[in-house]
């Protein structure tokens, strides 16, 4: 008998979903075994590592955790590199070479390369692959490769509360205020002030905040309103499923309302033949009501014609 190809196809889509499932099921359990917090911190050996920190897995390159301080309820994404030194190995004193504050967010795949000074403030948030390094490669000997030349170093330094769009570069010397907005791609280079917005590479500011005049040039788009500080996380949760609820509402009145409509036109249909129709035999009846009137004036006419030679001849 000829196999059956339908039987086949369907086993080996079973199959595949088997082993799909497998493989999911185990990277989870890598990625939740292979993450990096205080209480499991594996190999690493960070001079500190707070409370709530979490180095997802899999890491990028991590050496020189001994001159590395994370603070309490970071998150550092998939593939981050973070490095102290220029290599692995090195004794680099006593002082912490680089420091991340409480609650900073490093994206996927970014890079915080350290050879001298780097110090990120508190609730700063770095989107995917922003770079951040306080080494530069040099070029001074036009004779000799630049990767050969020793490079530069500068101590760099990044306010609390700060966002650092994707893909953006923070080169060596680099001083950002607090509250300061890099936008994405941007490349940073010396100081940039408080409260400020930063764009283009090189970096300029183009927005400032002002005490008196607010955000000069002023923002497109009003500012959220911020949640009141009684509010609990229950009675947000509560007003979220109302607004889910209101949504659906209004979807399925919308619905509704559509069906409406369709059912009154459809019942206006009748009556708009009707009055189609009167109009048509309005239209009829003046139509021939002007046809009559034009005939009678015809009739008369030629009557009137036909008595001229009558009245003439009799005058």
């Amino acid at each position: 008998m000829p196999r059956n190809g339908n039987t086949f196809s369907s086993l080996a889509a079973w199959r595949r979903r088997v082993v799909a499932h497998a493989l999911q099921g185990g990277w989870r359990w890598a990625q939740q075994a292979g993450a990096v917090t205080a209480e499991h911190p594996g190999r690493l050996r960070f001079r500190r590592l707070g409370a709530g920190t979490r180095l997802a897995f899999p890491q990028g390159t991590v050496f020189g955790e001994r001159w590395i301080e994370i603070g309490e309820c970071c998150i550092i994404a998939e593939q981050v590199t973070l490095t102290a030194g220029m290599l692995p190995g090195l004794d680099l004193g006593t002082e912490t070479v680089l420091t991340l504050g409480n609650g900073v967010v490093l994206g996927r795949g970014s890079h915080v390369i350290a050879d001298t000074t780097i110090t990120i403030g508190s609730d700063t948030y770095c989107g995917p692959y922003v770079y951040i390094t306080s080494t530069n490669h040099s070029y001074d000997d036009p004779h000799e490769p630049i990767g050969r030349q020793w490079p530069r170093s500068e101590p760099v330094s990044i306010g609390p509360g700060c966002w650092l769009g994707t893909g953006a570069v923070i080169l060596p010397g680099a001083r950002i205020g607090r509250n300061v907005v890099v936008a994405a791609g941007a490349v940073v280079r010396g100081e940039v002030p408080d409260h400020s917005v930063v764009a283009g590479a090189p970096a300029r500011v183009v927005r400032r905040w002002d005490a008196e005049q607010g955000w000069q040039p002023p923002l497109r788009t009003p500012a959220p309103k911020p949640i009141p500080e009684d509010v609990t996380p229950e009675q947000l949760a509560a007003l979220a499923a109302w607004e889910v609820e209101q949504a659906e509402a209004a979807e399925v009145a919308g619905t509704a309302g559509t069906a409406e409509a369709a059912q009154a036109a459809q019942a206006a249909e009748p009556a708009e033949m009707a009055e189609t129709v009167e109009a048509v035999a309005m239209a009829g009846a003046a139509e021939a009501a002007v046809a009559g009137k034009a005939a009678v004036m015809g009739e008369a006419a030629v009557a009137g014609k036909a008595a001229g030679p009558a009245v003439a001849s009799t005058s």
